[in-house]
């Protein structure tokens, strides 16, 4: 029998003060049984740095055609794709096919250097993809913070992100690749 999603509810209060978005999202997130909370609240994070009226959490992890959070228009055209993880290089290659701006939010600890050295070269030509490395310990505190009904703050200022809950206020290290 397969498992299915765990339920997780996020009232995420936000306040981006370098874009001037100020916006309060009530999530619904579906963790799928091979997500880890870590990789669950880096979407919640994802979600937050590029919040919108029409930003929404894809079926990423269980469906190769869906971004783990991502943005469409009207028309259904692909605006914002945001993926995580170590993508080969097919993957990156379809999401910067598709859509107008694409974000990789990589992580790993020391295998991201190696994974980002054998992929770097490929990725020229895609000026509208940008990398970041999050760090291990961020992802971590990341992860502690994932409970079942979260209350969650998220403030953006001179490119500094803030993520709060009523236990802990984590400064999100975040270093860009490309």
């Amino acid at each position: 029998m397969a498992l299915k999603a765990t339920i997780y509810k996020a009232d995420l209060n936000i306040a981006d003060m370098d874009r001037g978005y100020y916006g309060q999202h009530s999530l619904t997130i579906a963790r799928h049984p091979s997500e880890t909370d870590e990789r669950m609240m880096l979407r919640v994070l994802a979600f937050a740095r590029h919040a919108s009226d029409t930003l929404e959490f894809g079926r990423g992890i269980s469906d190769e055609e869906d971004a783990a959070v991502w943005q469409k228009n009207l028309v259904d055209e692909i605006e914002l794709w945001i993926e995580l993880g170590l993508p080969d290089e097919k993957r990156l290659r379809k999401a910067c096919n598709r859509a107008a701006e694409v974000w990789l939010y990589a992580y790993g600890g020391r295998t991201v250097d190696i994974w980002w050295d054998g992929i770097k070269g490929q990725t020229t030509r895609f000026d509208h993809l940008h990398v970041l490395n999050v760090a291990p310990e961020t992802l971590t505190a990341l992860g502690e913070m994932a409970e079942r009904s979260m209350q969650l703050q998220a403030t953006i200022q001179d490119g500094q992100l803030w993520l709060s809950n009523d236990k802990t206020n984590l400064l999100v290290e975040l270093t860009t690749l490309k």
